[in-house]
């Protein structure tokens, strides 16, 4: 988790786009959105979250194949506390990994 989000970033996710979609609604919560095709609007407040995103080449390590969606986020309308709020439990809910 980072402690400051700028208005526009890309991402790297370990997933496919079916698992992106799935864990998408729990990961933005109770704020309204829609999504059309490889696309999403979040409405967070008074303001807004542009998704989009494509499929990369899977990451190889040795025999192993790892998916990856390339991710761009735009918010606007949301001050720095707004973001990093938003991104606190975004962040949360779409980590992975075991213990």
């Amino acid at each position: 988790m980072q402690s400051a989000y700028a208005e526009q970033f890309e991402r790297e996710m370990g997933c496919t786009e079916a698992e992106w979609l799935m864990w998408l609604p729990a990961a933005i919560g109770a704020n309204d959105w829609q999504g059309q095709a490889s696309t999403a609007t979040v409405r967070i407040g008074s303001g807004l979250l542009a998704l989009d995103w494509r499929t990369g080449e899977p990451r190889v390590i040795a025999q192993v194949r790892l998916p990856r969606l390339h991710v761009r986020f735009r918010f606007e309308g949301l001050d720095a506390a707004q973001r990093v709020a938003f991104m606190k439990r975004f962040d949360l809910y779409m980590q992975r990994g075991g213990g």
